[in-house]
């Protein structure tokens, strides 16, 4: 298989302050664990561009986009909410997040690789079309999916979303779209609060209660995101790839384990080789307790790569 693995020096320059858990030092987990694997050698490496300001329109309004252009300090730090600041590299990071996810998305579908992973930051999915919030500026994996559909010519993309959290803002953006299918687990109640009652046919949203463990996980994704996914037949799956489900992962109450995380990948490559051509395109969204992280998204491009698990 040949997997892309997109990332950018500028997602390390976002820093938020030195006790904030969405920290530079995630990315260096992901690679110093992909080195130590003898992955990244194996991999297609390509730095992430800046997504344009019309390929951003396609997800979020132009009024957000230009106050997040406007808010961006020369120095020092700005608050956007209670959990998002930006610092003067923000910015960039962010539109190179979202420039990651329009790459891998040109580069599946182009043929010049068969799946990519996208190891960036801020992440996106709680990004709303008009709000940046829980970490997020711009909604990376919505940048790809919109992508595909506007730019390839995709009738049905499905996003796969597992981290801890409700993709909130990825179900605002693409609630209404026919070409898009969701599907999500999170802990529930948790934050953002919300998802639990949003489902539709087409947002499968499946709430996991405090302390579920892998067992329970995985049979949510059987029960209620294969068969959906059989229904909708997707042409290209998108993964928001959180790992701050893991159990060491103090962000939250959930007790996944690293071969949960082997399972998942698994399951969304059956899935794309049945429905998609193989087409994957995988974007980093949480995942705070270095080791785990590090650990678990080496295992998750492992697997993308078909190499021996």
């Amino acid at each position: 298989m040949k997997t892309a693995y997109i990332s950018h020096p500028d997602c390390l320059k976002h820093d938020m302050g030195p006790y904030h858990p969405e920290s530079p030092q995630r990315l260096t987990a992901i690679e110093n664990a992909l080195n130590a694997a003898g992955l990244l050698s194996r991999l297609q490496c390509f730095a992430a561009p800046l997504a344009t300001v019309a390929q951003l329109a396609r997800i979020h309004t132009p009024d957000y986009i230009e106050s997040i252009f406007q808010a961006s300090p020369a120095a020092g730090m700005i608050a956007l909410d209670a959990d998002t600041a930006m610092n003067p590299f923000t910015l960039n990071a962010a539109l190179c997040a979202a420039g990651s996810a329009i790459l891998a998305t040109d580069l599946v579908m182009n043929g010049q690789a068969d799946n990519a992973f996208c190891a960036i930051r801020p992440p996106g999915h709680h990004a709303e079309s008009d709000r940046a919030m829980g970490f997020c500026l711009f909604n990376n994996i919505a940048a790809g999916a919109a992508h595909a559909i506007e730019q390839h010519h995709l009738q049905r993309v499905a996003i796969l979303d597992f981290d801890v959290h409700h993709g909130n803002g990825t179900e605002e953006i693409f609630r209404d779209n026919p070409h898009v299918m969701l599907c999500s687990t999170f802990q529930h109640p948790f934050y953002p609060y919300c998802g639990a009652d949003s489902g539709s046919e087409r947002m499968i949203n499946v709430p996991l209660p405090h302390g579920s463990d892998g067992k329970v996980f995985r049979h949510a994704v059987i029960d209620y995101w294969l068969p959906a996914l059989e229904k909708f037949n997707p042409e290209m799956i998108f993964v928001s790839a959180g790992f701050d489900a893991h159990r060491d992962d103090d962000m939250s109450q959930l007790q996944f384990d690293d071969g949960d995380y082997v399972w998942i990948t698994q399951q969304i490559r059956a899935i794309a080789d049945r429905h998609a051509q193989g087409r994957i395109v995988s974007v980093l969204e949480g995942g705070y307790e270095l080791q785990s992280l590090g650990r678990c998204a080496a295992t998750h491009v492992r697997v993308l790569a078909a190499d021996e698990v």
